[in-house]
């Protein structure tokens, strides 16, 4: 029986979730935010899936920094349209990228812990 990788199938389904947001929002020709978001928003889950076949552990951890540092900037993007009076809140983007966050932080800490 495979076991389900849990962060894999999360950037998954944050990523449509990505796309779905930044489709409405470039349908209000609201691009420049809209494309922002839609680059780093799915490019966690492209870095996170890439991690999957890392040349090594260095490699591995590498690569999910760099998803972690395109989640912050998702972050970014979700806070602007959160403060923002002119664009509608991304709740349940916020839910999920934090819930994503934490997962990926802690397999970044079990990661640094581990020996090679």
């Amino acid at each position: 029986m495979e076991r389900k990788n849990v962060v894999l199938e999360k950037s998954i389904a944050f990523a449509l979730e990505v796309i779905r947001f930044t489709e409405m929002l470039q349908d209000q020709k609201k691009f420049v935010i809209a494309n922002q978001m839609l680059k780093s928003g799915t490019s966690i889950g492209a870095m996170i899936h890439e991690a999957q076949n890392a040349e090594s552990k260095a490699d591995f951890i590498h690569k999910l920094k760099i998803a972690a540092k395109e989640l912050e900037e998702t972050r970014y993007w979700i806070l602007l349209c959160e403060r923002s009076e002119y664009y509608e809140n991304p709740k349940q983007l916020k839910e999920q990228v934090n819930e994503l966050g934490l997962i990926l932080y802690k397999i970044l800490s079990t990661s640094y812990k581990t020996k090679p």
